[in-house]
């Protein structure tokens, strides 16, 4: 059993939960497998409306965990196989025909950041903290977030986000529009709950509708955005500089 996702479903509302507490919830293998497993299962359950993506304990997601290091560059075919499944997750999100709702606490790091940014709605609480370390480790981010980041904010903030990877707060995610809201932390998941509640009550398919057409329409060039990410990011995995770096961290 892969304990490392938990999923619940109340009602037209389903819950995934990270759950890796003792490592801040750090992707591994299971956890991205299960998350995969996770969004398949509520996908094909007609009742659910609505899902919201949250963590267990004191963060939503620490990013990449570089205790796995090692096994993820065992070999050329190793890193290729990590990184498309981490993509696979933002294949997940946005291809999803339910809105995805990314409740944020603590820490957001990295390639949860980005899958927190594939997302429909960003609920952010007041402590939440992110940045993206990748390239300054050498690496490469993932999650159409080259496209997404760009469109988005523009391309001077994206720069600012990706390559300087300072650590920011929650007002910061609200001011560069990476948050849609930010609440208490004993607000955020009675809240994510509400909007979840407000989407549910809308026709199902309209939704469904709705955020294909606009995903397509403002993200045009995802898959080619993903295609480059997930070559650099192989690259980034595979230097040995950004191994040290990372195994220094």
């Amino acid at each position: 059993m892969n304990n490392a996702v938990i999923t619940t479903v109340d009602g037209p509302v389903a819950w995934i939960r990270l759950n890796r507490p003792e490592r801040l919830n750090a992707m591994n293998r299971s956890l991205v497998d299960g998350l995969l497993a996770a969004f398949a299962q509520v996908e094909a359950d007609e009742t659910v409306r609505a899902i919201i993506l949250h963590g267990e304990g004191r963060a939503f997601c620490s990013g990449d965990d570089l205790k796995d290091l090692d096994s993820q560059t065992a070999s050329e075919k190793d890193t290729q196989d990590w990184v498309e499944a981490i993509q696979d997750v933002t294949l997940a999100i946005m291809q999803s025909r339910k809105i995805i709702i990314a409740a944020v606490h603590g820490w957001c790091v990295g390639g949860a950041l980005e899958w927190a940014i594939n997302c429909d709605f960003r609920l952010f609480s007041e402590t939440a903290r992110w940045f993206f370390p990748e390239v300054t480790y050498g690496l490469f981010v993932t999650g159409g977030v080259t496209a997404l980041l760009t469109k988005h904010v523009g391309p001077q903030i994206t720069k600012e986000l990706l390559i300087l990877g300072e650590r920011h707060d929650a007002k910061k995610a609200l001011e560069v529009g990476i948050a849609w809201k930010v609440v208490a932390d004993d607000q955020l998941l009675d809240a994510a709950r509400q909007l979840a509640m407000k989407v549910a009550e809308k026709p199902a398919g309209a939704v469904a509708d709705a955020k294909r057409a606009i995903n397509d329409g403002f993200h045009s060039s995802l898959d080619d955005a993903m295609a480059q990410e997930t070559a650099a990011t192989v690259r980034g995995f595979l230097s040995p500089q950004a191994q040290a770096r990372a195994k220094e961290f």
